[in-house]
């Protein structure tokens, strides 16, 4: 793909825009003048404005197929940065829908705004309304929208919303040494909804800051009472997940701790996971936040270890205490050497660093095998047990049998 910014100069006099054409280039005027012409119906040519250095003209045309609304020409010589409708729709694929789709109705709207005030004559064929409701059906804009709408209300005070628990084994003792906390979402008219789609929706509008804060009150909650039915002698602990945007919330450790508190839970107990791409995007708040956190005795684990930016140089950087091994690397290390090498060596890093090693999705007593082999210390995932309610996972608790799980 050619590179966004191609400079176009342009002498006092020539056209830039063609009123009528069937653009495909937006531009940022870098240096110069120009003015905006607009031929009526009946003929009269009007100046409409001028356009300066640091402001963009054409920009419709890297939205639609519609004809240019206005002739550009330079009123002095111009030196022009291009947009290609190419370059635009590359980049705005990549944001969100909502985004992508209100600002596509923005231009629509603002086109038959000038069709509409007879600047141009140009009949088309579809209405903007029907070109609007074209835009929203060829996106998952409204899903999304009705997604996060739902998922407000259900953060707000439902039912719906609920935390499942899979256990962490101790591959050594074949003890179950804590909790992974596992959001749910029972939707009443949707039925069953993926983290996978919702978790994305939550991250993107804001939302993931109070689902974390529900999540760990909840998952706080349940370890006080898991422990209280099973008996106090068990040093359990309960690992939550948190995201970019919970970092970046201003309060964030403040909640933290009010919950710990409200819960009464011992914080070294209290295990945050994080991904790699927190630790990259915001590496001086994450730093900060995570020191903090340590000092607070909270412990900190990499989930998905291997999967992100992996850069050796935030490990001893940040006070990590834990590193997760991602599910891709377990479910391959039996066929593919390259798979179980590549495990090895995070268990040797990790011990290297002082750090315990979690491997997850582990599904087959062989991988489990391996891993304690390979000097792995715990381990979760199907072959030991699935994500289960609070209630099952106080079952499973009182009659374990750490002997058959050595």
């Amino acid at each position: 793909m050619e590179s966004l910014e191609s400079k176009k100069h342009f002498d006092a006099g020539d056209v830039i825009i063609a009123q009528g054409d069937i653009g495909q280039n937006a531009y940022i005027i870098e240096e110069g003048l120009v003015e905006i012409l607009i031929t009526k119906a009946n003929g009269d040519v009007i100046t409409v404005g001028t356009r300066g250095p640091g402001t963009i003209i054409g920009e419709m045309a890297i939205v639609d197929d519609q004809p240019r609304t206005a002739t550009v020409r330079a009123v002095e010589s111009c030196k022009l940065l291009e947009i290609t409708r190419a370059d635009f729709a590359g980049r705005l694929k990549n944001t969100d829908p909502v985004i992508q789709t209100v600002s596509q109705v923005i231009l629509t709207r603002f086109r038959d705004t000038l069709k509409r005030a007879d600047f141009i004559h140009d009949p088309v064929s579809r209405t903007a309304e029907d070109q609007e409701r074209t835009l929203w059906a060829q996106s998952n804009a409204v899903e999304k929208i009705k997604m996060a709408n739902d998922l407000k209300a259900a953060l707000e005070g439902s039912d719906q919303l609920f935390m499942y628990y899979q256990p962490i084994i101790n591959l050594n003792r074949g003890t179950v040494d804590g909790f992974e906390a596992l959001m749910r979402w029972e939707h009443p008219v949707r039925g069953f909804v993926s983290p996978a789609e919702f978790i994305p929706v939550a991250e993107d509008t804001g939302l993931i800051i109070d689902a974390s804060r529900w999540a760990f009150r909840e998952a706080c909650s349940a370890l006080k009472r898991i422990e209280g039915k099973v008996g106090y002698d068990h040093d359990l602990f309960m690992s939550v997940n948190f995201s970019s945007t919970d970092f970046a919330e201003e309060n964030f450790l403040d909640h933290l701790y009010a919950i710990i508190s409200e819960t009464d839970i011992d914080p070294h107990k209290a295990h945050l996971e994080i991904t790699e791409r927190l630790l990259m995007t915001q590496p001086q708040n994450a730093k900060k936040t995570l020191d903090l956190c340590r000092k607070a005795g909270l412990t900190i684990a990499i989930d998905d270890f291997g999967t992100g930016y992996s850069s050796l140089s935030y490990l001893h950087h940040y006070p990590i205490n834990k590193m997760k091994i991602d599910r891709s690397f377990v479910k391959n290390m039996q066929d593919d050497e390259s798979a179980r090498n590549l495990v090895k060596s995070i268990v040797m890093l990790g011990k290297n660093m002082n750090m315990a090693i979690v491997a997850e999705g582990v599904e087959h007593k062989e991988e489990a095998e391996m891993l304690k082999n390979m000097g792995c210390e715990e381990a979760q995932g199907f072959y030991f047990a699935r994500p289960s309610p609070e209630k099952d996972v106080i079952e499973m608790l009182k009659n374990w049998h750490p002997e058959e799980h050595v």
